[in-house]
């Protein structure tokens, strides 16, 4: 008797549903921000806050420095949205027009302190006879706080704008070349530079094509972050009176003129204190999701 079975005789298993459907990762803007959330909660309240700063005399706003001294310390009403401070002015337009001297300061130093660094670091990491000499520069002011030695400069000039700018540019100039480098030390050891110099590749060609854009993102995410401490300093040397000069609204001059009524009306130093930390936070935020975007361990992927 035959014990064979044709295939029709043979029970198949029914096919298991697909429970976990796979998961596709969205493209485009939408995609990359829905993977990285930090740049943007981060970019857009930095962007909130330009626009802010932009559009200041659009946005109900009175004149910053107008005088009128039977306002003063008036609480926030519908006449004042933030109050008035101890000489009758408009603490809602101070605000509002101190926003643009913080972010000029913060993108100013961040801009000049991150080219100068990076020219620096570039040849101090791959000129080695130059690297002992400008490291030991650089290490001599990292050892100064940067607020003592932005102090420092300021007492040798005048308050400005312009002045702020350049002393917390020196200040913060050694950590980006201290940071690039690393990243070039690093980087000269590779075979491809090894190869250019082998062909006989002139440095400055090997610098600009081989070594400068592997630089650019640690740059970049460093920028940030030097942005947020620039606004930070600017507002402490405004808060002890090295800073801006008085007749010039920015944050850290309206917190220092309100410090002396702080129990009584302290709405004066609330506002101003807001708009900095939110701003800072927004900087550090946007900072975050770069280094989680352009560093490939880091990145989180869907």
């Amino acid at each position: 008797m035959s014990t064979t079975t044709s295939p029709r005789d043979v029970a198949a298993a029914a096919p298991l549903p697909d429970v976990m459907q796979p998961k596709t990762a969205r493209k485009g803007f939408i995609g990359y921000i829905m993977r990285h959330p930090n740049i943007g909660i981060g970019g857009f309240l930095l962007l909130l806050i330009v626009a802010v700063a932009v559009f200041a005399p659009f946005l109900w706003t009175k004149d910053p420095t107008a005088l009128a001294p039977v306002m003063r310390t008036r609480n926030p009403s519908a006449a004042a949205w933030f109050g008035t401070d101890m000489l009758g002015r408009d603490v809602y337009s101070r605000v509002v027009y101190g926003a643009r001297v913080s972010l000029i300061v913060g993108f100013g130093v961040a801009f000049f302190a991150s080219i100068i660094g990076l020219a620096i670091g570039l040849v101090s990491g791959f000129v080695r006879w130059a690297d002992s000499i400008i490291m030991r520069i650089m290490d001599g002011l990292m050892s100064i706080p940067s607020i003592l030695l932005a102090i420092a400069l300021m007492a040798l000039t005048r308050g400005s704008v312009g002045n702020v700018i350049l002393a917390i540019t020196v200040a913060e100039i050694p950590r980006v070349a201290r940071l690039v480098r690393g990243v070039v030390l690093s980087l000269r050891e590779q075979p491809y530079v090894d190869a250019a110099i082998a062909s006989g590749t002139r440095t400055p060609v090997i610098i600009w094509r081989h070594i400068l854009p592997n630089t650019l993102a640690p740059m970049t995410v460093q920028a940030t972050y030097i942005c947020g401490a620039a606004m930070l300093i600017e507002a402490g040397l405004s808060f002890i009176g090295a800073g801006t000069p008085p007749i010039i609204p920015s944050w850290g001059n309206i917190m220092a003129e309100g410090r002396a009524l702080w129990q009584v009306k302290p709405y004066i130093v609330f506002f101003p204190a807001i708009f900095l930390s939110i701003t800072v936070l927004a900087v550090n935020l946007l900072g975050d999701g770069l280094r989680d975007s352009l560093d490939p361990r880091m990145a989180k992927r869907v």
